[in-house]
Order: structure tokens, then sequence, then C-alpha cells
């Protein structure tokens, strides 16, 4: 394991009743200090279980988590939650109606139970500064608007300094368009905080723009861990290759240096090297439709999507 790592898990596996299937199931990975991690799965995968073994809200059947290189979880070794070093953005945001926005955002450090300090008041600003809501700090929630909700709970985590933020799902219950906005703002505050974060999305676009690693999970497992690109280019399973976004698949059959389609002749200088048969998967965009009036081929039906 790299000295550098904020996160380790070794075979970590959680079980919720003796007769189920393990909800995570031997997960292993590293993510490395200053890295941002997307959990990309569709609902029921584990991605959630997985944050939560991590935050320390569900304990584990089996196998180590280290956060910052202590063992948090395994071993003989339990922290509870609050002393992991950990900042969590939940997917409703949960952030106390009564209480201002300056007041949600304090309300993660240790002195909150004191009057305000100056050292206090100055890591509520910094924190609203972060996540451009200077200006706002006697507002409250319900003055908010959802995009403003999210970055009030994203700077309450942020407050503290954790060494990893945690967060769920945390733009889903935003509109399209605050989402689109938001997401790029997102990797933004969170590489100026300059901390290392998880967030688990089942939105392939969101995973692929904002992470610098996706673990992409299924049946509780990883089906693969890599860079947005490799994850989109190098697809490790059919499953990958059809979930992180559409792709076609075409019958083949070897001849020569050649695979042979419907469409066409591919060459290809690996993959499948020990079978004449198989299924090569195109994307869309590698395609180039050339009109030909000789053509067996017929467009059926054409969709504008602006």
């Amino acid at each position: 394991m790299s000295q550098s790592s904020i996160i380790h898990l070794e075979g970590v596996t959680k079980q919720f009743s003796r007769n189920a299937s393990p909800a995570v199931d031997a997960v292993t990975l590293t993510l490395q200090q200053g890295d941002l991690l997307g959990l990309l799965g569709p609902s029921g995968c584990g991605k959630t279980t997985l944050l939560r073994l991590v935050a320390g809200f569900e304990r584990r059947l089996s196998g180590t988590i280290e956060i910052a290189e202590k063992r948090v979880a395994g071993s003989g070794n339990w922290v509870p939650p609050e002393r992991r070093d950990v900042g969590m953005v939940f997917q409703d945001y949960a952030l106390f109606p009564h209480l201002s926005v300056a007041k949600n955002v304090a309300f993660g450090l240790r002195d909150t139970s004191k009057k305000f300090s100056n050292e206090l008041r100055k890591r509520v600003k910094e924190a609203l500064a972060l996540v451009r809501l200077e200006g706002l700090e006697d507002r409250y929630p319900h003055e908010l608007s959802g995009g403003q909700q999210q970055r009030v709970s994203l700077a309450r985590a942020l407050a503290p300094r954790p060494s990893l933020i945690l967060l769920d799902e945390p733009l889903s219950n935003l509109d399209v368009q605050v989402r689109l906005r938001l997401r790029q703002e997102l990797r933004d505050i969170l590489k100026a905080a300059v901390t290392s974060a998880i967030f688990v999305t089942h939105d392939q676009e969101e995973a692929l723009s904002i992470s610098d690693y996706v673990a992409v999970m299924w049946k509780g497992q990883i089906e693969q861990f890599g860079t947005p690109e490799e994850i989109y280019t190098e697809p490790a399973s059919r499953f990958v290759a059809e979930f992180v976004t559409q792709a076609n698949f075409l019958p083949a059959r070897r001849s020569g240096e050649v695979w042979e389609t419907e469409v066409g002749d591919f060459h290809l200088n690996h993959g499948a090297a020990n079978s004449d048969e198989a299924e090569l998967m195109i994307r869309q965009e590698d395609l180039l439709l050339i009109p030909d009036d000789n053509a067996s081929v017929v467009i059926r039906d054409c969709q504008f999507l602006g």
C-alpha cells in the first residue's frame, strides 16, 4: 500500500442477513491522497453500503478499512464515525431548519457549544467562501435554493478540515440544469480544499466528469477500477461497457488479420487472441455514416436531441 494513500479497503464484506447475498462482497481498493473517487453503479449494487462502511455507519462482516493509514475497522479495531476524521454530505442535505447557514456550517466544529469565537467565525467564513456562499451567513435553509442548500451541506463537511469527504448522491435532488452546473463546481471546490473524496452516483456522466478514478460496482463487487478514460475506452466487462454509456456489440469472426462483421471489417491489434469468434464493441462516436443508394441498410428512425 502506498504511503500517501488516504483510504485502503482490503476484502471488505457486508451481509445484512445470514441467508442474503453480500451487499458488499470482498471489496479491495486504494485511493491516494487528493484524489476523487466515484462509486458508480445501478441501484442495489452496494455502492451506498460501501460508503456507509467507510463512514462507520455500518459494521463490516470481514475485511479491514484504513483511513489516512489508520485502521478504523478490522483486526479487532473499531473507530466510531465521529472519530474517523471524515466529513459526510447526505443526499437530502440534512440541514437543521432552525439554524442559520453559519450555525449549520459551525455545527461540525468542536467548540460549537460555546459562544462563537473568532477562530470559529474564521473557519465558517473560509468554508462558505470555498463554496461561494459569502453574504448568506444569516439566512435559514428554507430561504435557500436546492443548489445553495447542497453547498451549505458541503461547507459543513469541509469546515472541520477532515482527511476524507464522503458524498452520497450529492446532486441527485437537483434540477438537471443546476446539476450540470454544480458537478463542475463540486470538483473545483473539492480540489480547492485540497481534500480527498468518495462520492456515490448512478449518473454515468457525473462520475466521469467529476472523478479522478471510477469504481464501477455490480452485485456488491467492483467490476472495474480505473480513470474515467480507462473505464470508457477499455471496459473490463460487457456490463461496464453497457452501463457506463451506450455501446453497440457486433458478432465478429476472425479472418486472417481482420475481424469480419455485418457492417464491415476491423483491424484489431489485441483482444480475443485465442478465439476465432468474438463480439466487438463500437461506440456511436466511432461510426461515420455515408449515404449509399445501393446499401442494404435502412435508417428507420431519427431522433433530435439538441
